[in-house]
């Protein structure tokens, strides 16, 4: 089985995963996410947490094109983004006339910041459930459903597709990131 951790930082998977991501770390496989060395139709596999937000709109298209290009028909593709409709019902809540959470506490997950080589670079967009499923439908995807982190084989590796308010509070708080896997 052929699984790709896309843009996975530091985070390794361990030996059963391939690791690509732009950044240099001792366990990567690749550094490019946008030409990948594998044949069409022979990936089971992708996961991607939190990286195609870094993408506008258009220019997403040619990225994950060329992820599902490499995935086997019934592939999967595990995508995590911010999620912009939790952000939102999070920062309607007052307690007495004050927001519990006011707009800093999502400007990293709506705006990000990450140093790439000599470069900095910024999320470009967001998205919510209905945006991302069509993004995903245009591309060809199907079975586009929400996924729950805990039921995956790297639940064990906590990243931003565990992100929660208040921070950590994973037993109480709120996830605001928009987990969504689909099929080719």
């Amino acid at each position: 089985m052929i699984k790709i951790n896309m843009g996975c930082g530091w985070r390794d998977f361990g030996k059963d995963w391939i690791h690509i991501d732009g950044g240099d770390y001792p366990h990567l496989d690749s550094k490019d996410i946008f030409n990948l060395p594998y044949e069409d139709n022979s990936v089971d596999l992708i996961y991607a947490s939190h990286i195609i937000e870094y993408f506008n709109r258009e220019e997403v298209k040619d990225v994950l094109n060329e992820w599902i290009r490499v995935l086997k028909p019934n592939g999967k593709l595990r995508l995590a983004v911010p999620d912009f409709e939790a952000m939102v019902e999070l920062y309607y809540i007052k307690n007495r006339g004050e927001r519990l959470y006011p707009l800093d506490k999502f400007l990293g997950p709506l705006y990000g910041q990450m140093s790439m080589g000599e470069e900095t670079i910024y999320h470009r967009t967001t998205y919510d459930f209905d945006s991302l499923k069509s993004l995903l439908l245009n591309l060809g995807m199907k079975d586009i459903n929400k996924w729950d982190w805990r039921k995956t084989s790297h639940s064990e590796f906590d990243d931003h597709s565990q992100a929660y308010v208040p921070h950590m509070d994973k037993d109480n708080g709120m996830l605001i990131s928009l987990n969504v896997e689909c099929v080719k």
